[in-house]
C-alpha cells in the first residue's frame, strides 16, 4: 500500500511540471499598414512577408521563459495616414502587443512611434525617412535603407552609370517622398547633376498635366518622383503622352510591380529605382523566399515582404536570446543582434539604423522592376 501510495504521489508531482513544459504562450505581434487605399498593394505584400515569418516559426516549437511560443498577427490598417497610423498603434498598444512590424510610410511611423514608445513596444519598421530613428527611441529600430541611401545611391547611378546632366524633382510632400527627393536632389548637385526644377505634388494626385507641361519646356534629362507608384506611374504614363524624352528615376515606393500595372506600356526601360538589400535572385535563401511567397499567395513578394519577414524573424532571434517575450527583456538584445536574414546582414548602430544596407538599382522591363546592380 506505501508503494502504491509513493507511486501515485510521486506520478501527481511530475504532471505540474509536465503542465509546465506543455504550456503555450500566445504573443501577439501588431502589424501596421496600409490595407486600403490608393498603397494597399503595397501593404498586402508586406503583411504576407510578416505572416510568411510567423508561420514559420509557429513550426519550430520555440521555448521562451519556459513557455512553448504561439506568434499571433494582429494587422490594422492605418491606410497610409498619419491620423489612422496613431489611432491603428493606440489600439495596438491596447491589446498588448509585444512587437510591431511596421507601419510602412514614414508619414505614419513618425507620429505612431511615440505611441509605441510610450507603451514600451519593440518597432521594427521600414520606414525611411532620417527622422525616424533621429527621435532617439530605446525600442524602435529601422530595418531597411533610409532615405539617404536610398535616394543618395539612386543619384550617384544617374550621375555615374547613366551620366544624367539635368534632372527635374517631383516630391509628394509626404515625409517619405520629402525626405527621399531631398537626399536625391543633395547627391544629385554634388555629382554635377542639375537640378533645372522643383515642384510638388501630393500622395492623392493623379493628374500631372500641369507640372509636367511646365517640365517639358526645361528638356530634362531625367524627372526623380519621391513619392510611390500611384504617382509615379500616371507621371511616366502622362510624360510618354506629353512627348517628354526622359527617364523617370524613383526611390524604393516606385519599385513594385504597381508601377507596370497603374502605367501600363510606359512603365519599360527607361524608368529606374533604387531598393534596400542585396538582389535576391542572386541569394539562396533570397530565391527561396520568392519562391515560397508566389506559391503562398499567387502572386510575387514585391518591395518590402522580405523586409517584414526578416523584420519578425529579428525579433523572434532577440527574444531567444532574452529569454524572454517581453520589450524591455529582450529590446537591449535586440540592438546588439548580429544576424544573417534572406536580405543580407542585420546589425544596428547607436541611433538603430543597420550599420550596412546596400541598395539594389532596378530598371524596368515589361512593366517589372528587374535588378541591374547593387550599388
Amino acid at each position: 500500500m506505501y508503494n502504491r501510495m509513493t507511486i501515485i504521489a510521486a506520478s501527481l508531482a511530475i504532471l505540474p511540471a509536465i503542465a509546465c513544459a506543455q504550456e503555450v504562450q500566445t504573443v501577439k505581434i501588431g502589424f501596421s499598414s496600409p490595407l486600403t487605399g490608393p498603397q494597399a498593394s503595397a501593404g498586402k505584400d508586406n503583411q504576407g512577408g510578416l505572416q510568411l515569418a510567423i508561420e514559420r516559426l509557429n513550426t519550430q516549437g520555440l521555448v521562451i521563459g519556459g513557455k512553448k511560443i504561439k506568434f499571433e498577427m494582429v494587422a490594422e490598417d492605418d491606410q497610409a495616414d498619419p491620423k489612422s497610423g496613431v489611432a491603428a498603434a493606440q489600439k495596438l498598444a491596447d491589446m498588448g502587443v509585444k512587437a510591431v512590424v511596421g507601419p510602412y510610410n514614414s508619414g505614419v511611423t513618425i507620429p505612431a512611434s511615440r505611441v509605441y514608445n510610450e507603451a514600451g513596444i519593440v518597432t521594427a519598421t521600414v520606414a525611411s525617412n532620417p527622422k525616424v530613428t533621429q527621435q532617439g527611441f530605446v525600442n524602435l529600430f529601422r530595418v531597411a535603407a533610409s532615405d539617404s541611401q536610398l535616394g543618395g545611391k539612386m543619384a550617384l547611378y544617374a550621375a555615374k552609370e547613366l551620366k544624367i546632366k539635368t534632372v527635374s524633382v517631383i516630391d509628394d510632400r509626404t515625409a517619405y517622398g520629402q525626405g527621399l527627393a531631398e537626399e536625391f536632389t543633395k547627391v544629385a548637385l554634388a555629382n554635377g547633376i542639375k537640378v533645372v526644377s522643383k515642384d510638388f505634388t501630393n500622395d492623392k494626385a493623379t493628374d500631372f498635366s500641369a507640372i509636367l507641361t511646365s517640365i517639358k519646356g526645361k528638356k530634362p534629362d531625367a524627372v526623380f518622383i519621391g513619392g510611390y507608384a500611384p504617382q509615379g506611374a500616371p507621371i511616366k504614363r502622362q510624360m510618354k503622352q506629353l512627348g517628354i524624352d526622359a527617364v523617370l528615376l524613383g526611390g524604393d515606393g516606385i519599385c513594385s510591380p504597381e508601377m507596370g500595372r497603374l502605367g501600363g506600356d510606359a512603365i519599360g526601360d527607361t524608368v529606374y529605382c533604387t531598393q534596400g538589400g542585396t538582389m535576391l535572385e542572386k541569394a539562396k535563401e533570397g530565391k527561396a523566399f520568392s519562391e515560397e511567397y508566389q506559391k503562398k499567395f499567387g502572386r510575387p513578394a514585391e518591395t518590402y515582404a522580405v523586409s517584414f519577414y526578416d523584420g519578425m524573424m529579428l525579433i523572434a532571434q532577440a527574444m531567444k536570446a532574452a529569454n524572454s517575450v517581453e520589450p524591455k527583456q529582450y529590446g537591449p538584445a535586440l540592438a546588439s543582434i548580429k544576424y544573417k536574414g534572406v536580405v543580407g546582414e542585420y546589425e544596428f548602430d547607436d541611433k538603430h539604423d543597420l550599420k550596412q544596407s546596400p541598395v539594389t538599382v532596378f530598371r524596368f522591363k515589361d512593366g517589372l522592376p528587374v535588378a541591374l546592380t547593387s550599388y
